[in-house]
């Protein structure tokens, strides 16, 4: 996906435009741009598995993650933002950041936050599911919205540059590689973000996560792709087919079985929510990879004993028709 908010248009409009498109790529957020008669920006994201990549510059703003944003928009994945021109300030959790360039900072969709840009500048955010990073809450808790520096340590030094590195030449390499580079970054993002923790959060154990969880990880972040099959999921984490069916069947599922059942358990999430009255039953279904809304309201039933319909209004305190 690549939007381009400095294309002409009323000053009004390129805020708009921005803010719909950080929406789009990240989560919901709301952006104030103190000029915005003199303000630009732009932003190109590439999505390789669970890993997604963000290029972004822009003029001076702020941009808010809200309470009122991670209630309408509840994603829960972590951004791991590089700062590579101008210095932003970021805070989250009663915690406040300096990022000049050079330096990351992680940041949880699941809670509120807060960008400061006062001058010019260019970042380069990774997004993935909070189980790629292999952190217990507490510790993600305790080292948001602090500033990891090339010079803390060995591991920065040598994990930084690499990032910078991949984030910077993924999208111009061979399908093939890039899927290898993406699960790549995702490790050495889980490899520096345990290295922050351990010195921040007393007692912060490395990831161990084990392959299962890392491969559900990774197919929760897709799941509003109605193209996700086993096949696909298994070129995306390098193992063979036949393996990954293995896998699930230890865990007394199916792949398919699997995916239908997140699937099912997210739409029914979202039908729970307030707002979901204002939302028609085939759109939440899409949104959760169903193309067939006559096949998810079977399925629905099957799983949950009624509709959809039904259980939208008894969510909302009201009984179904």
């Amino acid at each position: 996906m690549t939007v381009l908010a400095d294309e002409p248009a009323a000053p009004a409009e390129c805020v708009n435009r921005w803010q719909q498109a950080l929406s789009r790529a990240f989560a919901r957020v709301e952006v104030a741009v103190p000029d915005p008669a003199a303000w630009t920006a732009s932003l190109s994201t590439h999505r390789l598995g669970a890993l997604q990549i963000t290029d972004e510059t822009s003029g001076p703003a702020t941009v808010l993650r809200s309470t009122g944003s991670v209630a309408a928009d509840p994603r829960r994945h972590v951004l791991a933002r590089l700062q590579l021109e101008g210095t932003v300030h970021v805070s989250q959790d009663d915690r406040s950041a300096e990022l000049p360039p050079g330096s990351l900072t992680f940041l949880d969709l699941g809670r509120a936050f807060r960008i400061a840009v006062p001058v010019p500048q260019c970042a380069r955010t990774l997004m993935v599911p909070r189980p790629l990073l292999g952190l217990d809450e507490n510790a993600l808790r305790q080292f948001t919205a602090t500033r990891v520096d090339p010079g803390d340590g060995d591991a920065n030094a040598l994990l930084l540059p690499l990032l910078t590195g991949i984030g910077r030449e993924i999208s111009g390499v061979a399908v093939p590689v890039q899927d290898h580079l993406a699960r790549t970054a995702a490790d050495l993002l889980a490899v520096l973000a345990a290295d922050h923790a351990a010195r921040l959060v007393p007692g912060t154990r490395p990831p161990t996560q084990s392959l299962f969880d890392r491969i559900t990880a990774s197919v929760e972040a897709s799941l509003s792709d109605p193209d996700l099959s086993p096949q696909v999921i298994a070129d995306q984490n390098g193992v063979s087919l036949r393996y990954l069916h293995q896998l699930f069947q230890r865990q007394g599922s199916t792949v398919s079985g699997w995916i239908r059942g997140r699937r099912l358990d997210a739409a029914h999430q979202e039908l729970a929510r307030p707002d979901a009255a204002r939302r028609e039953i085939s759109a939440v279904a899409a949104r959760w990879g169903f193309t067939n809304a006559s096949h998810f309201s079977r399925a629905f039933r099957e799983a949950y004993g009624m509709s959809p319909i039904q259980w939208r209004g008894q969510a909302r305190g009201r009984p179904g028709p």
